[in-house]
């Protein structure tokens, strides 16, 4: 995959795991309950941190190399290092560096923006303008799983359809799956998922001392 299609899959990834709050009439309420459950952790915990590896599939079978990742947040602060670039956000600013350029930019991305890089903002897209499917029991990752798919209400949609396995004992994420209107199809493994940690703020903001070397474009 190229580079800026990677940056492009994290407007849509990196809005994390956390975007699911209104229910449609045909939901599932037992996949709501899931899903909720899952998200009340997350915004109880002081930090968490997880490893993830997202796979994209084009519209004619094509499968890209693999990118690789770990990813820190709190609340709706969050720090990504993949292969071709690091991302920090504070909840204002975010930073993004390009390694292969030695380039950091820097910006102040709306609300949707954020929502749309945040690596756990796609699980609140459950919250409204998704119909929530009966959860199926699935092997996922060699765990045992609740999958839950998700059908956009609105043609407005920029996926076909998403769908979230959830670990049964756990009730952590396992794997995130999306098709977008173009069947483009991208597949996130979460592993070694970790809430319990207590992440300082300074986390989440980029410090140009530790790049002496790169340079800084402030796009804001």
């Amino acid at each position: 995959m190229m580079k800026k299609d990677i940056l492009a899959f994290l407007f849509f990834f990196l809005s994390g795991l956390l975007s699911f709050s209104r229910s449609s009439a045909q939901s599932s309420a037992e996949a709501r309950k899931i899903l909720d459950k899952f998200y009340e952790t997350y915004e109880q915990s002081q930090g968490v941190a997880f490893s993830f590896e997202i796979t994209t599939i084009d519209a004619n079978g094509v499968r890209y190399r693999p990118q690789q990742g770990e990813a820190m947040m709190k609340g709706d602060k969050f720090k990504l290092d993949m292969n071709t670039a690091i991302i920090w956000f504070d909840g204002k600013t975010q930073w993004v560096f390009l390694k292969d350029v030695g380039e950091v930019n820097i910006s102040t991305p709306s609300a949707k923006e954020v929502a749309y890089t945040s690596p756990l903002a796609l699980l609140r897209l459950y919250k409204s303008g998704y119909t929530l499917k009966k959860p199926i029991s699935a092997t996922v990752n060699g765990k045992s799983a609740y999958v839950i798919e998700m059908i956009p209400t609105t043609s407005h949609s920029d996926f076909k359809q998403l769908s979230v396995a959830v670990d049964k004992k756990t009730n952590t994420i396992l794997q995130i799956k999306t098709t977008l209107k173009n069947n483009q199809t991208s597949i996130i493994d979460i592993k070694n998922y970790n809430d319990n940690h207590n992440f300082p703020d300074s986390v989440f903001v980029f410090d140009k001392a530790d790049y002496p070397d790169v340079e800084v474009v402030d796009l804001r």
